[in-house]
C-alpha cells in the first residue's frame, strides 16, 4: 500500500471560520490556493486553520484560469507569496524568468502546464523544456477534447518512470486518468474542497476518497469501468471499489466518459494502448447511449442480448469480449426478492431504448403478459420487430388493469417529471422505476403517497451492480455492501404504504 499527496484546491473565498477546508485536513496534506479565484488570502489565517503545506497558484486566462493583469503584476503577486507560501506554481510559459528563479528556490517551485490536447511527443517536448529548471513538482494537464485525447499524459508517466511529475488529463474525458496517473509514479492528486464535482470533471476530494479510497492506494492488476454519457452521476465506481478493497481485489474501476462507443473502443479500450502501459481492462458496465452501438464491437453476446439488441456489459476472457445484461436481473431479481410474482402479470415497459427492450425480453420470457410502450413510434417499431410484443404509444398509454409497471426512460432524473400518472393504477400495481438521485423521483414519491409499491432505481441498481461484480470478479460482493457506501439500506429503497 501507498499513499499519494492528496491537494485540496480552494477555488473561492473560505467560509469565515475556515470549517470547509478544516474538515480536509485529516485526508488532504496540501492546500492549493488558487488566487485568480479565491482572491490573495492571508496566509497566516490560512495557517492558523490548515496544518499541511500551502500551495498558491495564479492561473493565467491563458491556460484556463482567471488572472488577466499584467506581466509586472503577475511578478508582484507570486514574489509575495513565495516569502509566505511553502510552494508556488509557476507557469512554464510565462513564469521562468531569471529574476523570479533568482529568488524563488527549487524548493519552491511548482512548474506546471495546462494547455490543449498534446499527442505524446508534443508532451514529452514540453515536459523537456519544463525539467530544464530546477523544481520541487513538474505538472502536465493537456485537456482532453475528444476521446483517446486523455492516453498521453499516462504514456508520459509511464515513459518517464519518474516521482516528480503530475500527469493527467482535464476534463469529463479525461477523469479517469488521474486515478490511474498515482499508479504511474505520479506523487499528487487534486481535489476541490466541498463535496460537488464540477460539470468539468474536477472531482471533490470527499469523491477522490469515498469512491476511489484515496489517499491510501492498493497496488491493482485490473482495471473495470463504466463507459456512457453522462456517466458522473453513477454510484457503481462507489461500490465496485469499495468491494474490492473489501475482498482485498487488486483492481480499480473507474468511469469512462465517451459520446462515441466505436471512438472509445477503437482508441482505448481495444487500441492496445492500455495493455502496452500495463493497465489491463477486463470488464465494462456499458450504460447509454452505448448499449446498441457497443454490441457491434463484441466478439460473442448471450441469447438476451441478441433478442433484445442490447448489452450493458463487457466481459473479456481468453482474449474475447463478451456482450451480456444484468438489466432484465435488475428487475426480476429485485421483484422476487420483494415477493412480487411476475408469470401470468399485466406488465407495462416504458421505453424501449436498450434496457427496456432487455427487461421486456425477460419479462416476456419469465412468462408475464408484457406490453412496450414508448414515445416515439420509430423506437416503438424498432422493439416490436426485435421482440414481437404489443405497442402502445406513451400519449395513448392508460395504466388501468397493470400489475406493474417499469419505467425505462430517463424522465424524473433531473427534470422533475413523470413518465405517466399513477392514479389509474390498481391498488396492488407496483411500480418500478430504474432512475435514480439523491432523493426519491416523483414517480416514485406520487406511488407511494398513493398507497403503491414503489422500487426506486437505487434498489435495482444494486441488484445489478451484485451481478456485474460477479461477472467481473468471479467472486460475490460482501453482503450490506451498498449500505456502508451509498448511506442508504436496500429495504429503504421498496416502500410499500398499504
Amino acid at each position: 500500500m501507498t499513499k499519494a499527496i492528496l491537494v485540496a484546491t480552494l477555488t473561492a473565498p473560505p467560509e469565515p471560520a475556515g470549517e470547509d477546508t478544516a474538515a480536509l485536513a485529516d485526508s488532504a496534506r496540501w492546500l492549493e490556493v488558487r488566487a485568480d479565484l479565491a482572491g490573495d488570502i492571508a496566509p497566516d489565517w490560512l495557517r492558523s486553520r490548515w496544518p499541511g503545506r500551502l500551495l498558491y497558484s495564479l492561473r493565467s486566462r491563458a491556460e484556463g484560469g482567471s488572472f488577466e493583469g499584467s506581466a509586472s503584476q503577475r511578478k508582484d503577486r507570486l514574489l509575495e507569496a513565495s516569502r509566505h507560501y511553502d510552494i508556488v506554481d509557476l507557469e512554464c510559459d510565462r513564469d521562468l524568468s531569471v529574476d523570479l528563479l533568482a529568488k524563488i528556490p527549487p524548493e519552491k517551485r511548482f512548474v506546471s502546464w495546462h494547455g490543449r490536447a498534446s499527442d505524446f511527443e508534443s508532451l514529452k517536448a514540453k515536459f523537456e523544456q519544463m525539467s530544464g529548471v530546477g523544481a520541487r513538482v513538474y505538472k502536465l494537464v493537456p485537456t482532453a477534447v475528444h476521446t483517446g485525447d486523455e492516453l498521453a499524459p499516462l504514456r508520459l508517466l509511464k515513459s518517464l518512470n519518474r516521482s516528480d511529475v503530475v500527469a493527467f488529463a482535464a476534463g469529463q474525458t479525461g477523469f479517469w486518468t488521474r486515478l490511474v496517473a498515482p499508479h504511474l509514479g505520479a506523487p499528487i492528486v487534486f481535489g476541490l474542497v466541498g463535496k460537488k464535482r464540477k460539470n468539468n470533471g474536477e472531482p471533490s476530494i470527499s469523491q477522490l476518497m469515498e469512491d476511489y479510497g484515496l489517499p491510501t492506494l492498493a497496488p491493482f492488476e485490473t482495471i473495470y469501468g463504466i463507459v456512457g454519457s453522462p456517466i458522473s452521476h453513477s454510484l457503481s465506481p462507489r461500490l465496485h471499489n469499495a468491494a474490492y478493497r473489501a475482498r482485498g481485489l487488486p483492481a480499480l474501476f473507474v468511469p469512462f466518459h465517451a459520446d462515441s462507443f466505436a471512438a472509445y473502443w477503437q482508441k482505448v479500450a481495444g487500441g492496445g494502448t492500455l495493455d502496452a502501459m500495463g493497465l489491463s481492462l477486463r470488464g465494462l458496465t456499458v450504460v447509454s447511449p452505448h448499449k446498441e452501438a457497443a454490441l457491434g464491437m463484441a466478439g460473442a453476446s448471450s441469447p438476451i442480448v441478441e433478442r433484445a439488441a442490447s448489452t450493458n456489459i463487457f466481459i473479456r476472457k481468453n482474449g474475447i469480449w463478451k456482450a451480456d445484461t444484468t438489466d432484465p436481473e435488475g428487475v426480476l431479481m429485485t421483484l422476487n426478492e420483494r415477493g412480487v410474482k411476475v408469470a401470468g402479470k399485466k406488465v407495462a415497459v416504458i421505453g424501449c431504448g436498450g434496457s427496456g427492450r432487455a427487461m421486456a425480453a425477460a419479462l416476456d420470457q419469465a412468462g408475464a403478459d408484457v406490453m412496450l410502450v414508448n414515445r416515439g413510434m420509430e423506437r416503438g417499431r424498432f422493439a416490436v420487430g426485435l421482440l414481437g410484443l404489443p405497442f402502445v404509444r406513451l400519449s395513448e398509454f392508460r395504466p388501468h388493469g397493470l400489475s406493474i409497471v417499469v419505467n425505462a426512460t430517463p424522465v424524473g432524473r433531473d427534470d422533475g417529471e413523470m413518465p405517466f400518472q399513477v392514479e389509474g393504477l390498481n391498488r396492488d400495481a407496483v411500480v418500478v422505476d430504474l432512475v435514480y438521485g439523491s432523493a426519491p423521483t416523483p414517480l416514485v414519491e406520487s406511488a407511494i403517497a398513493q398507497g403503491r409499491k414503489a422500487i426506486d432505481g437505487r434498489e435495482v441498481l444494486f441488484t445489478q451492480v451484485r451481478r456485474q461484480f460477479r461477472l467481473m470478479t468471479g467472486e460475490d460482493m460482501p453482503l450490506d455492501l451498498e449500505r456502508e457506501v451509498a448511506g442508504r439500506g436496500r429495504n429503504a429503497a421498496m416502500r410499500d404504504a398499504s
